[in-house]
Formats: structure tokens, C-alpha cells, sequence
């Protein structure tokens, strides 16, 4: 009677344990599926690492910068492809608006007021016209260069055949991006493993 009485309870420890292991391995397949990236990407929601396929370009997203203005935001993505550098600007008001945009250091241009734009700028033989500016606030994820500022002053100017032109002040230092608007389709999104691939 003694035996049987040990071997029942061996047996009931033994489904003890196999049941705290099972849950265990439960818990920690539940927490790697919760560490694992989105499999689905939206311009809305990319995250470092991932990549941004367009015009036989793999772009790597480094970062990204919220612009806020009252209850309007907008994103810009930092993107990068070996030595090169764009930004993905994406907002939504009446509709998507995508545009890509680069670094451009041949246009001088001097200290503009935010309250007095100038109503066109000219660079290479194109018009761009005034189309809206303020300030922004910012809040930033992964690497944005030099766009560290708590607040942005931005100015934004564009062409008839939609090439886009932004100027931005940050701390005093004006930068200036040139590039055009893209349609939302013609981007391939693949998502990475939250980890940047040109920074340590």
C-alpha cells in the first residue's frame, strides 16, 4: 500500500513539473513573438531597420522625425543607401501626400523670416513657389543627423510638375532638401529587425 501511495505521488510530481515547464515554454515563446518586428509595414509605421525599395533603391530607415503643429503631424523618415542620404516626408490631410527628398548644398540662401517667406525660390532653372511654413514641434527616433532641436522652423515650396523644395532652420542652421512627390504604390516596404545597419 506504501508502494503504490509513493508511486502516485511520484507520478502527480511528475505532471507537476511537466506542467510548469509547459507553461514556462509557453510564456517564453509568447515574449519572442512579442519581441519579433511587425510583419506589416505602412508609410505610417516604419521602424528602424526596415527597407524602403523604390526606383531600384534599397533605402534603410535610420530614423524618423514627428513634426507637430496644434493637432497636425506629419513624418520624415531618415533613409540612407551607402554614402547617400534622403528623407521620406509623409503626411495626411485631405489625402496621402509622399514626397522623397535629398540633401541639396548648392542653394545659398540667407536668414528667412518665418513671417515674411519669400514667394519662390529659383534652382536650377526651376521655379519653386511658396506653398506653407510655421514652426514644429519634434520628437525623434534613431538618428536624424543634425536635426536635434526641440522646435523647427519649415518652409516648404513646390513646382508645377510636383518637384518639392524644403528649407528648414534648426538652431539658427538652415538646411535644404530637394526632391519630388512620389506616389505611396510605387514603394516596396520590408520589414528589418529594429536594429540600425549603418551606426554601431
Amino acid at each position: 500500500m506504501l508502494l503504490i501511495s509513493l508511486a502516485i505521488f511520484a507520478i502527480l510530481i511528475i505532471i507537476a513539473i511537466s506542467y510548469i515547464n509547459s507553461q514556462n515554454q509557453s510564456q517564453l515563446i509568447n515574449q519572442e513573438r512579442q519581441n519579433l518586428p511587425s510583419k506589416a509595414r505602412n508609410i505610417f509605421d516604419l521602424q528602424i531597420g526596415d527597407i524602403v525599395q523604390h526606383d531600384h533603391t534599397d533605402w534603410v530607415v535610420e530614423g524618423k522625425l514627428t513634426y507637430t503643429v496644434s493637432a497636425y503631424y506629419w513624418f520624415e523618415y531618415l533613409l540612407q543607401d551607402g554614402d547617400r542620404i534622403a528623407w521620406l516626408a509623409v503626411e495626411e490631410d485631405d489625402r496621402v501626400e509622399v514626397s522623397l527628398l535629398e540633401p541639396n548644398n548648392t542653394l545659398d540662401i540667407p536668414k528667412i523670416d518665418i513671417n515674411h517667406p519669400p514667394p519662390e525660390i529659383k534652382l536650377a532653372d526651376e521655379i519653386y513657389k511658396y506653398k506653407d511654413s510655421g514652426v514644429a514641434r519634434m520628437m525623434r527616433t534613431g538618428l536624424t543627423m543634425h536635426r536635434t532641436a526641440e522646435t523647427c522652423e519649415y518652409f516648404d515650396y513646390q513646382t508645377q510638375d510636383n518637384r518639392v523644395l524644403s528649407v528648414e532652420v534648426w538652431d539658427g542652421e538652415i538646411e535644404v532638401s530637394v526632391g519630388s512627390k512620389i506616389n505611396p504604390r510605387s514603394l516596396t516596404l520590408l520589414p528589418g529587425d529594429g536594429k540600425t545597419v549603418y551606426r554601431d
